[in-house]
């Protein structure tokens, strides 16, 4: 546990984060996480390697020095915001997950204020279940999705206004 307590802002997504967070690898199980090299996601104009996608959907969280320590995607749905989340992975497991997601939370309230925000999340990911509950989302439904590697079970995490 990190003793001083961290604070989160998100920002636009500038393309140097966004060739930053493609570097970032994280330790099994999490590794499937990981993305492709950013040279690859702008080719393909995929997720934020698309410029548009990216300012429209896709945000940084940065600490108070301005420093990256995340992201995150708010992917608009019919009465819904669906975020997607990434934190850099020497920052992981040390209890500051929640503080993240209360950044990502607050953006996504500012951006979506009528809509429900949830989230998907494997349902072996504990670290990461346990930082959604501590910032204030709660399980609704449990399914199966696909993945590159095949069908998973997810949860489906809501936010408790």
């Amino acid at each position: 546990m990190i003793s001083s307590p961290a604070t989160f802002y998100s920002v636009p997504m500038d393309v140097a984060h966004a060739a930053e967070i493609c570097q970032w690898v994280y330790k099994p199980p999490y590794n499937i996480y990981g993305w492709m090299s950013w040279e690859q996601m702008q080719a393909l104009g995929v997720e934020f390697g698309d410029p548009r996608l990216r300012s429209e959907q896709y945000v940084s969280v940065v600490n108070g020095q301005g420093t990256l320590c995340g992201f995150a995607q708010l992917f608009p749905m019919e009465g819904v915001v669906r975020l997607g989340v990434g934190m850099r992975p020497d920052l992981c497991g040390h209890g500051m997950g929640h503080l993240f997601m209360n950044a990502v939370v607050k953006e996504a309230l500012k951006r979506y204020p009528d809509r429900e925000i949830d989230l998907e999340v494997l349902t072996w990911n504990q670290r990461a279940i346990r930082a959604y509950q501590k910032s204030g989302f709660t399980i609704t439904d449990t399914y199966e999705r696909r993945t590159p590697t095949g069908n998973k079970p997810f949860y489906c995490m809501v936010y408790d206004k």
